[in-house]
């Protein structure tokens, strides 16, 4: 398909060298109409996505949902269990929070009937609990440039496992800012559940 190439010495020429052209600079996109939470649970998706393709991992979801959001499978040689192995994901995201919380976790609150779904042990197929943190506004998510595509800001994983329903309708539970989810913790912990251990 042939571009049309702009006119030397016109505005556009702007753009070919990097720059924004004056006026797009103080312009903010006109966005879609879409729920600012659902806008959110796209952008957790794909996060999922890029790391499990980094990871080599192959994804599913369950339909209809029943309170699990994905099915994450990993097949490697190294596994003792099975060939392939797969872990069961749910996603969150909030705004609620800070970047870059400070000290070892921080909070999230979850409904009691979800927690006891992912608290529930012994289970044949793990569970993990993945919490994107994001900026409050759209216009922060993303960042991109000719060296690649930031999306802002991280998120964090844990294995709820055992964990005690306390509170009368929502529990808090502690996420650990060490467990940061990119491609190299999912492939830990599908090398600790392929040899027939927990996430």
């Amino acid at each position: 398909m042939a571009l049309a190439q702009p006119n030397p010495g016109s505005p556009a020429r702007t753009e070919d060298r990097g720059g924004t052209p004056p006026q797009q600079r103080n312009t903010p996109p006109v966005r879609g109409t879409l729920a600012t939470t659902a806008c959110m649970e796209t952008l957790q998706v794909g996060y999922l996505h890029a790391v499990a393709a980094a990871a080599g991992c192959s994804l599913s979801q369950p339909f209809p949902d029943n309170g699990i959001d994905w099915h994450v499978s990993h097949g490697a040689p190294g596994h003792t269990v099975d060939d392939e192995v797969t872990v069961k994901v749910q996603l969150k995201c909030t705004y609620q929070i800070a970047p870059n919380p400070p000290g070892a976790t921080f909070s999230f609150t979850l409904d009691n009937a979800h927690l006891v779904k992912l608290a529930r042990t012994p289970v044949s197929v793990h569970k993990i609990l993945v919490v994107m943190l994001v900026p409050r506004s759209q216009d922060d998510w993303l960042r991109a440039g000719h060296d690649g595509l930031d999306l802002r800001y991280c998120c964090y994983w844990t294995n709820l496992a055992g964990h005690p329903v306390t509170g009368r309708r929502r529990t808090t539970v502690r996420i650990p800012t060490s467990r940061i989810f990119d491609d190299r913790a999912l492939c830990g912990i599908m090398a600790r559940v392929g040899a027939g251990g927990r996430p």
